[in-house]
């Protein structure tokens, strides 16, 4: 690849994550090398495992063990930082052909992270590296210079009967 493309997975349905796997899978299994880093995420989902069965694929998890349901905690932040720095590095690099930036949209959403550093920072990013951000509320900006954005709209989902998430399909 000469040169990486911007992909954005939004929208209020399920299967961002879950896409952006998929697309990682397929990276790995033609040979590619992936970075995926989760903001706002530290419990240990299913697929913090998959290091261990995927060569070329490393993961990383920006947050705390619980989500964000009111206003960030200064921890948040600093942990949002910390992965930024961490992408960062990794975009430059040069070294993975992948860079998924998962729920990175809702590190900008609770404003731990400036639009505007993240512009700055795809923009001077390797030039054949493809990044995909995920996450609900995908801003503008983002948006604009995405080019590929898909929306996942949520149009039923047994969340609602009940269900809570299983290990290996929500977690």
């Amino acid at each position: 690849m000469k040169k990486g493309y911007i992909h954005i997975y939004t929208g209020n349905g399920k299967g961002k994550t879950t896409a952006a796997l998929g697309l990682a899978l397929r990276a790995v299994c033609a040979g590619k090398k992936v970075f995926f880093g989760q903001f706002v995420k530290g419990m240990k989902y299913s697929e913090v495992k998959a290091e261990e069965y995927l060569p070329n694929f490393e993961i990383h998890q920006f947050g705390k063990n619980c989500f964000i349901y009111n206003a960030p905690t200064e921890e948040d932040i600093e942990l949002a930082e910390k992965g930024l720095k961490i992408c960062e590095r990794v975009l430059n690099s040069g070294e993975y052909d992948i860079v998924v930036l998962d729920e990175l949209n809702i590190a900008l959403y609770y404003n731990l992270l400036s639009i505007e550093r993240i512009l700055e920072i795809l923009e001077n990013r390797a030039e054949h590296v493809e990044v995909i951000i995920t996450g609900r509320y995908a801003p503008k900006e983002l948006i604009d210079i995405a080019d590929l954005v898909t929306e996942m709209n949520e149009v039923k989902h047994y969340y609602t009967k009940g269900v809570m998430a299983r290990e290996g399909i929500e977690c």
